[in-house]
């Protein structure tokens, strides 16, 4: 029995893992592409792609959807995401930066734990909601202290939009949780891009009527990444990795997102961050680290360990 404890364990890392490096580097191809086309036609793209590629594997690998409580759930869960949350966060990017999209999405694990706590009874110790607090200061920070500039027209704006789409996301988080005892990743994920497909139908209007801008092959292979790698592939991985992990422990790993996203920002479209915008990122990072420490707060181990030192943490 112990002996395959390790695989079931590392399974569904493995597979979050896989998710949050693609979800990192969604925000500078989104940046790209809404800097060129209507969100909607963005978003309609992304989930026609992942539709498109999904549909000869439904019939095979989606389950049929209950009666009952479940089809309620499950539309709740799909207006969360992709509907709400990709439309948010596709108009914060048209107003805020790649990175600073990014940053904020550190947020995410906070709230997912909160919620876990009032839903499924997983424990919110006292640094949890502290690190809730600093990181949603840090937030606020990031957002006063930035200046408009080519990449970031109205980064307030854009940064509390970007705010609303974790709020979004982390209610689907907890949906996903309760519904995948009932259903697999492959039939969560089919529901969630057909209804997608259907919500931004307007979308498809605009791409005909507009066109995919100044480099219709740049602007397809964006979105087709964006639908067939990051739309589909990364929630089929998250989906399966947060049915065996704790909400809270599965949602820990979307801390790694905002560094990705730093990176390809800085990397593909020269994003940088003025200073007080550094100050305010590390803000947020300390609060999830200090929420991710455990039950109590041991200040003598903040002090002697710096950051990113491997401190023990507490299922």
């Amino acid at each position: 029995m112990n002996a395959t404890k390790p695989n079931t364990t590392i399974i569904p890392v493995i597979a979050i893992l896989g998710a949050v490096i693609l979800w990192g580097s969604s925000f500078a191809a989104m940046k790209y592409l809404v800097g060129h086309l209507n969100p909607w036609a963005v978003m309609w793209m992304r989930t026609g792609i992942a539709t498109l590629v999904l549909s000869p594997f439904i019939p095979r690998l989606a389950g049929p959807v209950k009666k009952g409580k479940d089809r309620f759930a499950l539309a709740i869960m799909a207006l969360f995401m992709p509907c709400l949350y990709f439309l948010f966060e596709s108009y914060a990017l048209t107003f805020t930066t790649a990175t600073q999209a990014g940053l904020i999405s550190a947020s995410l694990p906070l709230m997912v734990s909160v919620g876990a706590g009032f839903f499924f009874k997983e424990k919110t110790t006292l640094s949890g909601w502290i690190g809730l607090a600093l990181s949603m200061f840090g937030v606020a920070v990031l957002t006063l202290s930035g200046n408009a500039s080519g990449n970031a027209t109205n980064p307030a704006l854009g940064n509390l939009l970007e705010l609303i789409a974790m709020v979004c996301a982390s209610g689907y988080m907890l949906l996903v949780k309760r519904l995948s005892a009932n259903y697999g990743p492959w039939t969560l994920t089919a529901i969630q891009n057909i209804a997608g497909c259907i919500f931004f139908i307007p979308g498809l209007y605009l791409l005909i009527s507009d066109g995919l801008g100044p480099d219709p092959a740049q602007a397809l292979i964006m979105a087709g990444y964006l639908g067939a790698f990051v739309t589909l592939g990364a929630f089929v991985l998250y989906n399966m990795g947060i049915s065996r992990l704790p909400a809270g422990k599965a949602s820990a790993f979307i801390n790694l997102v905002p560094a990705i996203a730093a990176f390809f920002g800085w990397f593909l479209l020269g994003e940088t961050l003025n200073f007080a915008q550094l100050l305010a990122s590390a803000v947020i990072f300390a609060g999830v680290g200090l929420a991710q420490i455990g039950g109590k707060i041991n200040w003598k181990s903040l002090i002697i360990f710096p950051p990113g030192s491997p401190l023990k943490q507490k299922n």
